[in-house]
């Protein structure tokens, strides 16, 4: 059975169009956030990677200022964003005077907050899929429900209610239903499939601010320790042995 897109189009009527409309609308938003957000993942994901190679050594130096410095020469990312937030308010409290416990908790609060913002920045646009593929069954059953309208409509008109005259209606109608799965089954999956990404991505984010605090704490509250100094030579002069007295 062939079917004629553009001939069923031009007998819907304006609700039912009105309704496809819709439809393809929430269509092409998909396509759009989903673009996006991949776009966006590979991205910063190769950016970290790149960060991660420049600034290994210094990190595991506990050069922090190198590390900073570093940070600049990289593209902006989630990652770089997250860890120079935290080594900045940890070495501004130090620079005060602050004690390390106290200098450590307020890098801890201050990536939690950029965590926050960094989750609403990834998760941006992933509503419109979520209700893409919860309402377009609905939006296409709505416009199924208007081209039965239109058909009883069609025998009231005509007079008769032969198969001949509500037959195209009902199958116009039914159309729009299909055309509603078809937008919402991949909106559903597509979400799952970025939400799994997301998430691991921000799994990722948290492991390395968790490493950085605990780098933090331990390293400068548990200084290296130094080897003993050698004991200083005393400066009493050592006793002679007295010669031995000769036998008579």
């Amino acid at each position: 059975m062939e079917i004629n897109l553009w001939e069923l189009w031009g007998h819907m009527g304006l609700p039912v169009r009105v309704v496809v409309i819709a439809l393809s609308l929430q269509a092409m938003a998909c396509v759009a956030v989903v673009f996006d957000r991949i776009l966006l993942l590979k991205q910063s994901a190769d950016r970290a990677r790149d960060f991660a190679g420049l600034a290994g050594p210094a990190m595991e130096a506990g050069n922090y200022p190198q590390v900073l410095a570093n940070i600049s020469e990289i593209k902006p990312n989630h990652l770089t964003q997250y860890l120079d937030l935290g080594l900045r308010l940890f070495l501004t409290r130090m620079n005060v005077g602050d004690s390390v416990e106290r200098s450590v908790e307020c890098a801890r609060r201050g990536l939690v907050r950029k965590g926050d913002a960094i989750s609403r920045d990834l998760n941006r646009g992933m509503n419109v899929l979520a209700s893409t593929g919860s309402t377009a069954p609905f939006v296409g059953l709505l416009g199924t429900v208007l081209g039965i309208i239109n058909a009883f409509k069609l025998i009231a008109e005509s007079g008769s209610g032969g198969i001949g005259t509500i037959g195209g209606a009902i199958g116009e109608s039914l159309v729009v239903t299909g055309y509603g799965l078809v937008v919402a089954i991949p909106s559903v999956l597509v979400f799952n499939w970025l939400s799994g990404r997301v998430a691991s991505y921000e799994a990722g984010l948290l492991n390395a601010g968790s490493e950085l605090l605990d780098r933090l704490e331990f390293e400068v509250r548990v200084p290296q320790q130094q080897p003993a100094a050698p004991a200083a030579p005393s400066s009493r002069p050592v006793p002679r042995p007295s010669p031995p007295v000769a036998a008579r």
